[in-house]
């Protein structure tokens, strides 16, 4: 679909890679809505994207939030054609440690943030992009889901994580077929090591290890690159149902 002149709602949108695809999607013409919990850093990215941007406090794992959201980015902007699900964290805990098992609770609430909220947000704006006027080629929107290479590679201490992320990768065809009728494609990438706040979080010795890792470019990943790719995936009307690894070939070790 064609970008300049459409809406796109971004998940997890005042920071990390969410920031960078509102930024890529504003200098691509598009009006933009960052649905985030971060209420300073969402009206600060808000301002600086001036008229083309909105910053809704949104907590993706709840219904009433979202459907809010949405309320006044149609209000404001009209029909929304293109969501980006980037809201997510990460944890480690290990399945049994020495203090007893994982905590059941920090489970439940890593599966709620990561896949709830990503069910959540997408379904609810599928319901709102159904209404569009199809395309051409008879589309009505984009949805770009986003997973993580633990879904396939996770590492010791990231069950919760690799389980939540696993499930996003696992209904993005399912979705796909849902939602075929209607005109609205579903892709899911998987990102790897990318320089977010979410890797700030590990030490720099490990950072280090995992660019080394990394076959080719031996390197973080740039959230810019992160943004090129869903730029691509709105551009490219044949793409769906499909999960896209962007790690630069990179298969994590146990540890």
């Amino acid at each position: 679909m064609d970008i300049a002149n459409h809406t796109v709602v971004v998940t997890g949108g005042a920071s990390g890679l969410g920031a960078a695809v509102v930024r890529r999607m504003v200098k691509a013409g598009s009006r933009v809505a960052i649905f985030d919990v971060q209420k300073e850093k969402g009206e600060a990215l808000a301002v600086d994207l001036g008229a083309k941007g909105i910053f809704c406090l949104t907590d993706v794992t709840n219904a009433g939030s979202v459907q809010n959201s949405l309320a006044r980015v149609k209000e404001n902007f009209g029909n929304i054609s293109f969501l980006v699900n980037a809201a997510g964290t990460g944890w480690v805990e290990r399945t049994v440690s020495k203090t007893g098992p994982h905590s059941l609770e920090t489970f439940e609430q890593i599966l709620r943030l990561n896949l709830i909220g990503t069910f959540n947000v997408a379904s609810q704006t599928a319901w709102t992009m159904s209404e569009n006027h199809p395309d051409e080629q008879g589309e009505r929107g984009v949805i770009v889901n986003v997973s993580s290479t633990a879904a396939f590679d996770g590492q010791i201490g990231q069950t919760a994580y690799a389980a939540s992320k696993g499930a996003v990768a696992a209904m993005t065809l399912p979705m796909a077929r849902d939602l075929a009728g209607m005109g609205i494609r579903v892709v899911t990438i998987a990102p790897g090591i990318f320089n977010t706040p979410l890797l700030a979080m590990l030490s720099q010795e490990k950072i280090l290890a995992l660019n080394n890792s990394v076959p080719f470019p031996k390197r973080t990943g740039d959230p810019e690159e992160f943004a090129l790719l869903v730029e691509q995936i709105f551009q490219n009307p044949y793409l769906n149902g499909e999960v896209i690894r962007l790690d630069g070939g990179l298969r994590m070790a146990p540890k």
